[in-house]
Parts: structure tokens; sequence; C-alpha cells
């Protein structure tokens, strides 16, 4: 292409445009980073801590019923609900997720009673499978199942029969009094002076 052309065709900013542009995006990068910093996304992107799960209040029941269940010991919320296949499906898995997850909470449309969509599903059972693949194969010999064999009726998920690990079954707000009394629920990242001004 001829570099004539090409000068033509660009879009030349004056000095104005350029000073409006320029605050603009710091505007926006710093509410989404304000917006990042307020629902502790970097607790969710770096470790696999149980507790960034209850960053979220309406996880209190799900974290106090897995902390006082037998994979409370051993196992961490990342072990079972997100995909080990690869690091790339496990952050793509997580971010994808976990977005889903923010955008329920915002707009307020969270069920009462939290269940496991199909994509969580399959990778619920899939992680089944991965951990206990020793008792599956050479005590239980269960053969080979997967989630989307269970769905088309032509065998079981895992918690057909295990039906209350780790979560003793169905958890909401109201079903586990006091569950936020035993999660580490982490104080608000909002400064007291304005949690004072928005309550005046």
């Amino acid at each position: 292409m001829d570099l004539g052309k090409l000068k033509k065709w660009r879009i030349t900013l004056t000095y104005r445009q350029k000073v409006v542009s320029l605050v603009l995006c710091g505007i926006i990068v710093g509410l989404v980073g304000l917006f990042a910093y307020l629902l502790r996304m970097h607790t969710y992107i770096i470790g696999d801590d149980p507790a960034a799960c209850v960053n979220c209040h309406i996880m209190s029941p799900w974290y106090a019923t897995w902390s006082h269940s037998s994979h409370g010991r051993d196992a961490t919320c990342n072990d079972c609900h997100v995909p080990h296949s690869s690091l790339a499906a496990k952050y793509f898995f997580k971010g994808m997720d976990g977005m889903k997850h923010v955008a329920y909470f915002v707009t307020n449309s969270e069920r009462q009673a939290i269940t496991a969509e199909d994509g969580s599903a399959e990778v619920i059972m899939d992680n089944c499978i991965r951990c206990h693949k020793e008792l599956n194969t050479r005590v239980v010999r269960t053969g080979k199942i997967d989630y989307m064999l269970a769905k088309r009726g032509e065998g079981m998920a895992c918690w057909d029969c295990h039906r209350n690990v780790p979560h003793g079954g169905m958890n909401t707000l109201s079903s586990t009094p006091g569950a936020e009394t035993q999660a580490p629920i982490p104080p608000s990242p909002v400064p007291e002076w304005l949690q004072k001004a928005l309550h005046d």
C-alpha cells in the first residue's frame, strides 16, 4: 500500500482530543482497577485458597459445609470446581465462571439454592473421577463413565449416590443458619469514610 494513501486515511487528532482521550482511558482503567479491587479479583487468580470463594457472602453455606466434610482436609474448592487438563483450561474456566458469578451477583439473579450448571457439573464429575481413579478402576470398577453419559441416562453421575459429599445436600443462606460465622468473610475493602458517606 502506498504511504501517501495510508496517511490520507490516518485519523489525526488535535491536542485537545488527545488529552480528552487520555483522560477517558485513565478513568476507564481506574474504574476497572477499582472494580477488580473491590471484588478481590487477585485472590481468585493467585493461589487456591478456599477463603477466596467467601468474598461473596452467598458462598458461606458452601464453605461451612465443605470445611466440616472429609474433603475439607484434602481438597480445595479449585480441586473440584475447575478443570485440571491444562493451566490454560484452568484459568479460562476460572475467568469465565467467575465473571458469570459476578454477573449473577451484581444483577441479583443468583438462585436461593445454588446448583451446578451443566458446564460446572461436567468439570466436577471429571475431577471426582480424576481424584478417585484408583477407587473407580480397581475397587468399585465403575467402568468408563462421564457426565455426558450420565446426562443421557447411560450411567449415573457421582452425586446420584454421593449426594451429601462434600456439601451436605442442598444448601441455601436460610437452610444453613450461622454459616457466616464459620466462614472467613473478609472485611470490606471500601474505606470507612466512604462507607459512612454512603450510609448517611
